[in-house]
């Protein structure tokens, strides 16, 4: 079968072959205008795009106008960049335009290619959002293809971090609008906060582009975007549910410490039932009732703090505080805190100060928030392998799309060496081979730490290492190297803006470079070195004249004469040491060599310690090993140890995928009652009176009161009317006789129920009047908002701790996303039974003290929080309190800045732009 299909590819295509050519048509149709276009003025360039967008008001759509659009942006990048879409590029930018991915190896212009796409789809002026990896890209890219789209007369915004709201709605303003993934998410979340209409920044989700769309769409989307802010202190509950644990014996509960788990037995629930009787903490007759979830889940918490936490191994107790020991270094870790309540439980164990927790005001997973685009596209260099999920997840086809010009570069076999130390001694053995010959070297690791590992073996063999903080250093001393002079760089995906330069010098001849497989991705790898990017470092801001041209091109020369050395050498020799658990990651590190037909050469570096190849079992390889008299020093190198190791990645990469699919099934639930939530406020927003709503709520109380008091069919001596008149008082404000009503001859509930619904509707007449209706409106308004959003937010955390328990009804043989979606359903309606009582309690209680409209409630205070899934470190650290503006910027105090534009004048009063003053790199 397998010969049949070979046979069948090479008579009819494979099916992306069939896809590409489906595209050649419209890229005849494009060069067929390109005389047209070119005859046009700079001014009748720039008209074309008044034209598309008349034609798109006269009914035309985007596919009718595609060619002549793609043309006019090839031409706009010619005049405003000097640089010509070749047709593979037009390829990937139709690709784009129809919602797909744009599979394009490194080096092939992606950057360019998603002009064509953004250009013709900003026409319809719903604002077009291009996310990228990181500040830095946002900011290089907004610049660099904004000179195109300002040529044809667009406008565009970047959205980086520390931008005030005034500025990020500027920027959403604009036609195209660049910035990272955490950004777009995070305005979101804060727009969904907002108690005003106008003050949200965010004007829709029409069409992105995602940069890098591998990176952003799996790796990073398996962690999700969180605001939190400090709850309320809540200590005496911790030290409540702390006393109930030295009461219980070995018989209540149950540890799995390999699992780090700990769970309560049937005798231990029925005990703790009655231990919460006792202190008036259960609600209902059941420890797992649904009202309980949040106490469940802080028992749980308290349990392990006491049964599976030891003092002085997984945490010590210094000046009052408790402190974690991280597990692996034995080091304390000051300022990190256990999450979900555990810490707090900690504390309340060892009677320490207990510290507020944090609460999730708002959060979105990455998968959900892009799914809200109308038209989603992405592109990368690395995405076939990950097609099943683009496609089950996002709906999302991947089409790879041809290069330029045929790829060069040899892909050698694995080496696979018994031990980790013969494994570096090899890699290092090859480095001193390519540094003799002057070829240029890009050594990929898996994290930070093997970075630093290989980079002290190298510093043993004499290299030295270049501080990444003076990248002009570096890139002389690889200049001037006379292959004796032993230098190196270590990138780790922490300092953008320095590695795109690095990187980009990466190419010089004999340079030796050591990353992670992030750093520096986004910045393309040129042989001889980036003459732009050099010109920019060194040349910075001087004015243009004979002098600047001058050294323009000594630098393009310079850089052609390095590039021939480095041609000569072999072009770039990257080397893996060792495989990831991603394919993916292993083809992005490749990628780096061999682009727009470079030679090039790669090589993965394996032992037995490694990773993956544990997993694969090396116990059995390694005797193998040995039976075939391998001896130190000596590698093992067939295709057959790739294809196994291929086998092994694609367990693992199906593996993660199911992880991740499944966090995400249990998001989803969360994510439909979201939209009703953050629906529901926007509709409060714009409306100006929402005194129906507020009527209908008041009356729904009324009913529920009578319905819960009164039983059908009841005789009115079986009524609870003491009940009823005390949660009349309660939520109505209102004293009534209901007792005596009770008495009065052939009452009935329905009597009952109008007479309460007449008196109170009387009574918020009667406040009307008092206050006017323009005051009342807006006083409804802000309650409504303020009730809503304080509720959203307890029914966040009681899912969170919903979430905790869930899992261990599979024990049960229940399904434990089935019990998650009826009880947060039952969680959800409870939510908006009470936003309905609460609503109409403050309402028919609320005395104003002033003559002014009441202000609407304030934002809380809120940190931003994104757990990077590769180093498992927090990339926004910082709280979302926006910078101090400019004007309030002390030209002496560098500490009042706050985010300085990297084009921004220096606020030192200079006169130049930052990044060649303060925030200069050298």
């Amino acid at each position: 079968m397998a010969g049949l299909g070979a046979i069948a590819r090479k008579l009819f295509g494979s099916s992306n072959d069939r896809k590409v050519k489906s595209f050649r048509a419209g890229v005849e149709q494009i060069n067929a205008l390109e005389t047209e276009i070119q005859a046009l003025s700079d001014e009748d360039l720039r008209a074309q795009t008044e034209k598309f967008r008349e034609q798109l008001k006269n009914g035309a759509s985007l596919d009718d106008i595609l060619a002549p659009a793609f043309a006019t942006v090839r031409e706009a990048a010619k005049r405003a960049l000097g640089q010509r879409h070749y047709d593979v590029q037009l390829i990937g930018g139709m690709v784009l335009n129809s919602g797909q991915i744009a599979e394009m190896r490194t080096g092939e212009g992606k950057t360019l290619v998603a002009t064509a796409p953004v250009y013709l789809n900003a026409l319809l002026g719903e604002g077009v959002h291009v996310v990228t990896v990181n500040d830095y890209l946002a900011q290089r890219d907004s610049e660099w293809m904004g000179q195109v789209y300002k040529f044809l007369g667009l406008s565009v915004g970047c959205i980086t971090h520390g931008l005030s709201d005034e500025e990020r709605r500027a920027a959403y303003t604009a036609d195209v609008t660049y910035g990272t993934n955490n950004e777009f998410g995070f305005d979101y979340l804060r727009d969904n906060m907002k108690h005003d209409r106008a003050s949200m920044v965010q004007r829709g989700h029409a069409f992105a582009i995602v940069d890098e769309v591998d990176s952003i769409l799996i790796d990073e989307a398996r962690t999700p975007l969180i605001i939190s802010g400090p709850l309320e202190d809540r200590s005496e509950f911790y030290n409540t549910v702390d006393a109930f644990i030295p009461s219980l014996t070995e018989e209540d509960y149950e540890l799995d410490e390999k699992a780090r788990s700990a769970t309560f037995t049937e005798a231990g629930n029925e005990k703790l039932e009655g231990l919460l009787a006792e202190a008036d903490l259960l609600k209902g007759d059941s420890l797992y009732d649904v009202e309980n979830v949040s106490i469940v889940h802080h028992l749980q918490q308290a349990l392990k703090a006491h049964k599976l936490f030891q003092r002085d191994k997984d945490y010590i107790v210094r000046n009052g505080e408790v402190v974690i020991i991280d597990e692996f270094t034995g080091r304390m870790m000051p300022g990190r805190r256990f999450s979900e309540g555990l810490h707090q439980a900690l504390e309340a164990r060892e009677k320490a100060r207990i510290q507020p927790e944090n609460q999730t005001l708002a959060s979105i997973t990455f998968q959900n928030y892009f799914r809200m685009y109308g038209k989603l596209a992405g592109m990368t260099g690395t995405a076939s392998t990950e097609a099943d999920e683009f496609a089950d997840i996002y709906k999302l086809e991947v089409v790879e799309i041809p290069t330029n010009v045929t790829v060069q570069r040899i892909d050698d076999d694995d080496e696979v060496y018994r031990t980790f130390q013969e494994k570096f001694n090899a890699i290092v053995k090859l480095i001193d081979e390519c540094k003799e010959r002057r070829q240029p070297i890009l050594v990929g690791t898996t994290s930070i730490e093997k970075s630093e590992i290989l980079a002290e073996l190298l510093k043993q063999h004499g290299y030295k290492q270049i501080d990444l903080s003076d990248p002009a250093a570096f890139a002389a001393a690889q200049k001037t190297d006379d292959g004796k002079s032993k230098v190196f760089a270590v990138l780790n995906a922490r300092y953008h803006e320095q590695e795109a330069f690095i990187v980009s010098q990466a190419g010089l001849p004999g340079a030796v470079t050591i990353a992670t497989n992030m750093a520096g991705r986004g910045t393309d790898i040129q042989l001889g070195g980036n003459a732009d990017m050099q010109i920019e470092m060194t040349l910075g801001d001087m004015p243009a004249g004979e002098e600047r041209a001058a050294k323009e091109a000594k630098i393009r020369a310079e850089v052609e004469e390095l590039k021939k050395e480095a041609l000569g050498a072999g072009g770039l020799y990257v080397i893996g040491t060792e495989r990831h658990e991603s394919r993916r990651i292993d083809n992005q590190l490749r990628g780096r060599s061999g682009r727009q037909g470079d030679p090039g050469h790669s090589k993965f570096f394996l032992s037995l310690d490694d990773d993956l190849m544990r997993i694969f079992g090396s116990e059995r390889m390694d005797s193998m090993l040995q039976k075939l008299g391998l001896e130190e020093g000596e590698a093992i190198i067939h295709p057959w140890i790739n294809k196994a190791l291929e086998k092994a990645q694609q367990k693992v990469e199906a593996r993660n995928f199911d992880i991740r699919k499944n966090l995400l099934k249990f998001d989803d639930v969360m994510n439909d009652q979201r939209k009703v939530v953050f629906d529901q406020r926007i509709d409060l927003m714009d409306s100006d009176a929402i005194q129906d709503a507020v009527t209908d709520m008041r009356h729904d109380v009324i009913d529920n009161l009578v319905a819960s008091h009164i039983p059908e069919r009841a005789y009115p001596e079986q009524w609870d009317t003491e009940g009823l008149q005390e949660e009349v008082r309660k939520y109505l404000n209102l004293d009534l006789p209901i007792k005596d009503w009770a008495a009065e001859e052939g009452i009935a509930d329905e009597e009952v129920k109008e007479r309460l619904t007449r008196t109170a509707d009387e009574a918020m007449a009667q406040k009307v009047a008092k206050y006017t209706p323009e005051v009342m409106r807006r006083v409804e308004k802000a309650i409504l908002l303020q009730t809503l959003d304080n509720l959203w937010r307890e029914h966040l955390a009681n899912l969170d701790h919903l979430r905790s328990v869930v899992g261990f009804r599979g024990y049960g043989q229940r399904d434990p996303l089935q019990e998650y979606k009826t009880e947060s359903f039952t969680l959800f309606e409870s939510m908006l039974a009470q936003l309905r009582q609460i609503t109409t309690a403050q309402l028919l209680r609320v005395e104003l003290v002033t003559e002014q409209l009441p202000e609407m409630p304030q934002m809380p205070e809120m940190h931003e929080h994104h757990i990077n899934p590769l180093t498992g470190e927090d990339e926004m650290s910082q709280p979302s309190a926006h910078p101090q503006a400019s004007r309030e910027r002390d030209p002496n105090n560098p500490a009042t800045w706050g985010k300085v534009g990297r084009n921004e004048a220096c606020p030192c009063g200079s006169g130049k732009k930052y990044k060649h003053c303060h925030g200069a790199l050298v």
